[in-house]
């Protein structure tokens, strides 16, 4: 619409100067040929344009940066499927082991702990006592709940970061990191993309861990479990994040450990007011050059 009421306008001017008749006055009045466009003019409208429907959306820019202070939600697929022997001498025993080496790696942190199946299961809120954090790792089983929920544990584990802030009376403000580690699929519950806006409206990252051999892992007799690489790899990259994939117990190992050291937060930055601003100057600029440069006939 911009476009078309532009060159309109400009047949209207066109119109008005071939009326008048003497191009030579009207150069000299206008400092522009008759037949020129006014290419600037439509350019700096389509931007001002831009700007102003872009400060109404409410535009935001994500992008990852360094932070300090951390609040840290480990979440632990405890479903049957963990039970599977490629880890020795399993997948949960070895995600357990790996989790405590990242408590003891990461030094002062409030951590929540989270199990999940077809269910979630809130072991530890948050908290800095991390003997706590110790003991509910340690002692973490099997669930009999058939499923895995992942998009359900996303939502619980952000929701884990402010449990009791009300009634505290508010918390100091930190980087909320959730750490995933799956063996599966998520099958049941909540669509992982459902989940994604939530999670991005909190500002938590989420790390996600792939646990599992390429030929995945037997358990209850000859079922086999593989790995949703794919669903991973894109909760971490729509929330700033990192995937990994654990091929043993050593591998998995190093990655928290390598996770205690990563202190990488996901901020957004709203835009409205600089687009605002930015539409108002370019309004203005354009206001003047109307009035001097490329001023119509009377």
């Amino acid at each position: 619409m911009l476009v078309l009421i532009h060159f309109l306008s400009l047949r209207y001017t066109r119109r008005k100067g071939l009326k008048f008749a003497n191009f030579s006055v009207i150069e000299k009045i206008t400092g522009k040929k008759i037949m020129s466009k006014n290419w600037t003019l439509l350019f700096l409208r389509l931007i001002i344009l831009s700007c102003l429907i872009l400060s109404a959306s409410g535009a935001t820019v994500w992008y990852s940066t360094r932070g300090s202070d951390f609040n840290y939600g480990l979440l632990i697929d405890a479903s049957v499927s963990m039970a599977a022997t490629d880890f020795t001498p399993s997948r949960i025993d070895a995600a357990k082991k790996a989790a405590l080496t990242f408590v003891d790696a990461v030094g002062f942190a409030r951590i929540g702990v989270i199990t999940f199946t077809g269910t979630t299961f809130i072991k530890q809120r948050l908290t800095d006592n991390l003997n706590d954090v110790r003991e509910v790792i340690e002692g973490i089983k099997i669930e009999s709940v058939g499923g895995t929920a992942i998009g359900d544990t996303l939502v619980v584990g952000s929701n884990l970061f402010f449990l009791g802030r009300e009634s505290a009376g508010g918390v100091e403000k930190s980087d909320n990191v959730l750490i995933l580690i799956t063996d599966g699929q998520s099958n049941v519950g909540l669509d992982i993309k459902d989940a994604i806006p939530f999670l991005l409206d909190n500002n938590v990252l989420v790390h996600a861990i792939g646990i599992g051999t390429i030929e995945g892992g037997e358990f209850i007799g000859d079922v086999v479990s593989k790995i949703d690489e794919d669903s991973l790899k894109f909760i971490a990259k729509e929330t700033g994040g990192s995937y990994f994939r654990a091929g043993d117990a050593n591998e998995l190992r190093n990655i928290f450990e390598n996770l205690a050291e990563l202190r990488i937060k996901r901020v957004s930055k709203n835009l409205t007011v600089a687009f605002l601003l930015i539409g108002i100057v370019l309004l203005l600029i354009e206001w003047g050059l109307m009035n001097t440069k490329f001023r119509s006939l009377p």
